[in-house]
């Protein structure tokens, strides 16, 4: 049974991801040392207590339709009302309209060990709280004080809605249509599919924020406007009135995250209401849809990282505990009676230390993306910014694929068991596989990395980034401790291969052959990921933590340096040297 690992977290948190400083600092408020404390416990224990043994029944019973309702699994409703009544809902949440105003790095924290309990169940919240986050910074005054407080205090649900048959990652082509009324409000008309939690029993209300075409509209994704479309419509007086014309049309069948309801969403057929139209209200300016929803998708790409660090997490911690009690065979210098633990054996340790690895590597990675966004709104805005920016795509990216890979591996772990369901680690793997897809799949973050991010401030700030990156690597050489073996120069040759990676790419762009470029995205992606694995270990190593695990992290740490991230050598082959094959091998795939 999963465990959150709150001292872990708070470690991260606090002397890798730089929230010490921040505290120190000043730059986070009113906040403290122990009030952190104090929520990272009570995340816990609410992820370990209620959401976790929920789990495995969400999972065999499945969200269930029938006739345009869907029924959650067994108490998963009052899990919910639990999980809102205990004001995680509102926990970054703006406080004019009940929330508590905390930074992004708690609630990326309490996100990790609600998805280690339950991914299906915590998806459902993350997408209320992005919805928030588009309604503060887009919505008008009536739609804020409408919508806002119940939101917040998780009395209704939010969902986000992009996708189309023939629409999913180029929204341009979207198809569904808005129409003005004179009232102001507008009639909205098309179909919407993979919707999350676009139906449900959680709350008696849902709102939809749906991206729409008007009549006029540019072409492309100049000519999408979003709209706040009520699952029931809204009285003056905060009362539910009629029921809109906006109903779940049928829901998946998926490989994963059973209990998470993914829906095809019908807009204004004329089920529900006097005249066909869902009824909606603009949410910013028209033609100016995208731009407000990526308000939502930013940090919802970094929640759906936090989704492969959790992942991650609750696999590592299934496989360590069945590797301590399954026995086979005998390991090499195994000393007690009969068959050893299969922990003992060197290729089960090294595919739990890489699971471990993983794990840590994608939380810090994640966990200084929160941090960065969180120091954007004050002092050194734009550097913050900046940062923030370049680490959201390697965020999502690795720690996505942490979560496939370190599951796949938890099942590897549990051998033939693990193949069976009744273990669980066949569960975490497939619940597992869709983060890579959702908010942007990983090529796209990559394409996004290449092209937008590393060219920021003129290649700059990436350039800066890697200048702090070899200072944690000369730390390391300099500390000379046994315990972290090669730690140093092995370090510092990974980051010569990013910088030398980085270099060829901003060049190669600055040629205009961007399809060159966009050959070596996916593996520069991942050589960053890697490195900053490396790195952020080796400052976790370096850090005194005051919970006698320094000799813990450090051999970690030096068994990242000395068995995982020599992968980025060939990364950078791959990048700088790739490009010309790929073009030649496409006649393969006929």
């Amino acid at each position: 049974m999963y465990k959150a690992p709150v001292e872990e977290i708070a470690f991260t948190l606090k002397h890798v991801a730089g929230l010490t400083p921040a505290l120190e600092g000043g730059h986070l408020g009113d906040l403290t040392d122990d009030l952190v404390d104090a929520i990272l416990s009570e995340a816990g224990r609410f992820a370990t207590e209620e959401v976790a043994p929920l789990a495995e029944i969400g999972d065999r019973q499945g969200a269930r339709f029938a006739d345009g309702t869907v029924k959650m699994p067994d108490g998963w409703p009052a899990l919910y009302k639990a999980w809102a009544d205990g004001g995680w809902n509102a926990l970054t949440a703006p406080p004019d309209f009940g929330g508590q105003g905390l930074p992004h790095m708690l609630h990326v924290a309490a996100l990790e060990m609600w998805n280690s309990g339950s991914m299906a169940f915590a998806i459902g919240p993350t997408l209320t709280m992005g919805a928030i986050e588009a309604l503060t910074v887009h919505g008008s005054d009536h739609l804020k004080s409408t919508y806002l407080p119940k939101m917040v205090s998780g009395e209704w649900m939010g969902s986000m809605n992009l996708t189309e048959p023939h629409a999913g990652s180029d929204l341009g082509v979207m198809k569904t249509r808005a129409e003005r009324r004179d009232d102001g409000t507008y009639r909205l008309f098309g179909q919407k599919i993979f919707i999350t939690y676009g139906e449900h029993d959680f709350t008696d209300n849902i709102v939809h924020l749906v991206l729409a075409r008007l009549p006029d509209a540019p072409a492309g994704t100049r000519g999408i406007s979003l709209f706040l479309v009520p699952k029931f419509l809204v009285g003056d007086d905060g009362s539910l009135g009629p029921r809109n014309d906006a109903y779940c049309h049928s829901i998946e069948h998926k490989l994963g995250i059973h209990a998470s309801p993914t829906c095809t969403m019908i807009y204004g057929d004329g089920r529900f209401g006097e005249e066909a139209g869902a009824i909606g209200w603009l949410v910013g300016e028209e033609n100016r849809g995208l731009a407000c929803m990526f308000t939502m998708m930013n940090n919802a790409r970094l929640a759906v990282g936090m989704q492969g660090v959790a992942i991650a997490e609750a696999a590592t911690q299934k496989a360590i505990g069945y590797a301590k009690d399954r026995t086979q065979g005998k390991a090499p210098g195994w000393q007690g009676t009969g068959m050893s633990p299969i922990i003992e054996h060197p290729d089960v340790a090294r595919m739990l230390l890489t699971m471990k690895v993983l794990t840590q590597g994608a939380r810090a990675i994640t966990y200084a993306c929160a941090h960065a966004v969180d120091r954007a709104h004050g002092e050194e805005a734009r550097h913050w910014s900046e940062r923030a920016s370049l680490l959201t795509p390697i965020a999502k990216s690795f720690a996505t694929d942490a979560g496939v890979d370190v599951s796949s591996l938890g099942v590897q772990v549990h051998g033939g068991m693990g193949f069976i369901e009744e273990t669980g680690a066949a569960r975490l793997f497939r619940d597992a596989r869709i983060a890579p897809i959702y908010e942007g799949t990983n090529g796209i973050q990559a394409i996004d990395l290449v092209t937008r991010k590393l060219p920021l401030s003129d290649g700059a700030h990436v350039r800066g980034f890697i200048a702090e990156l070899r200072d944690i690597a000369a730390r390391a050489g300099a500390a000379n401790t046994p315990a972290l073996g090669d730690t140093g120069v092995r370090l510092e040759t990974s980051i010569a291969d990013l910088e030398a990676a980085t270099e060829w790419l901003l060049a190669t762009l600055a040629e205009g052959k961007q399809a060159e470029a966009l050959a070596g995205a996916t593996p520069y992606q991942r050589l960053f990921g890697l490195v900053l694995t490396g790195a952020y270990l080796a400052k976790g190593a370096l850090a005194d933590g005051g919970d006698g695990r320094n000799a813990e992290r450090a051999a970690l740490c030096r068994f990242a340096a000395e068995n995982i991230i020599g992968e980025t050598a060939a990364l950078r082959d791959r990048v700088m040297s790739g490009a010309a094959s790929l073009a030649a091998a496409r006649v393969a795939l006929g």
